[in-house]
């Protein structure tokens, strides 16, 4: 099914990538693995993904810590590990009855082993890149700018004023 180094794209719905592995719950959209991401283990080997893909899906599931220590082991070291999720200020979160959570800038911190909160899973990621993605406008260019540059002070103070979209984020896996 997969090779060493492979990509997957994990909750694909429509959005299927060419050349890798594309992981949905419906059989109605040509996936190449149907499977419901909330069941673990995943029909997944271990170490095997170089990239993985988690585009407006893990806002689905019951369980954050569970999927992302599938995500971990599904990967092998260095992989890299790109989520789009939405943000808790995003009306959007609230408006599909599926999603489960939303999320903080910071929510995929608790998975590096430098943080206060870092023991509750073994799994490890580094994040190298992280987001907040606005609604397209004027006024939101000025906010992206800002709220990206002190995303505490954003999410303390004014997430609820100018709320975002939704969040986009980057991991490395750590083995």
């Amino acid at each position: 099914m997969t090779e060493q180094g492979a990509v997957l794209n994990s909750g694909c719905g429509r959005r299927k990538i060419a050349g890798a592995v594309n992981v949905d719950v419906s059989d109605q959209v040509g996936a190449d693995v149907v499977h419901d991401l909330t069941n673990m283990p995943w029909p997944l080997p271990s170490d095997t993904f170089r990239e993985v893909h988690a585009q407006d899906v893990i806002e689905h599931l019951n369980d954050t810590v569970r999927v992302m220590e599938e995500i971990h082991r599904i990967c092998r070291n260095g992989a890299r590990v790109h989520i789009t999720v939405p943000h808790f200020s995003s009306a959007n979160a609230y408006v599909d009855p599926t999603h489960r959570r939303f999320f903080s800038y910071f929510t995929f911190d608790y998975f590096d082993a430098d943080h206060v909160y870092g023991f509750y899973s073994a799994a490890r990621f580094k994040r190298t890149r992280a987001q907040l993605v606005f609604a397209p406008s004027i006024v939101n260019k000025v906010v992206h700018r800002v709220a990206n540059r002190r995303p505490l002070a954003y999410e303390q103070r004014w997430a609820w004023i100018f709320p975002a979209w939704f969040l986009s984020v980057d991991l490395e896996v750590v083995k």
